[in-house]
């Protein structure tokens, strides 16, 4: 399978999706840490896709997406942003809908 269907399958796949920088267990960079400790919070189950274990993970996951950087966490298959848009629906509340739990 390429690179671009494999990403558009574990998007698909996977209801709630964390290309980051590192591991969910050992996040590589601040802003992917931010995205784990709050999804974390929700206690939400979700799949991590390391993007420093093949550099073209980057540069396919940006021309799928229209997202340049990384983190890119993905909702039921919809792109919801990176860890500022992130954080910025945690504060105000709505993260919780989106991730849709209860």
């Amino acid at each position: 399978m390429e690179l671009s269907e494999q990403i558009k399958a574990d998007i698909s796949q996977n209801s709630i999706i964390l290309y980051m920088k590192g591991t969910k267990e050992i996040p590589m960079c601040g802003f992917s840490n931010q995205v784990v400790q709050t999804l974390s919070h929700y206690g939400v189950e979700f799949k991590d896709i390391n993007i420093l274990e093949d550099p073209e993970i980057r540069i396919k996951l940006s021309e799928e997406s229209g997202w340049p950087t990384i983190p890119q966490l993905f909702v039921k298959g919809k792109l919801i942003g990176g860890a500022d848009i992130v954080m910025e629906l945690h504060q105000k509340g709505e993260l919780l809908d989106i991730l849709d739990i209860s």
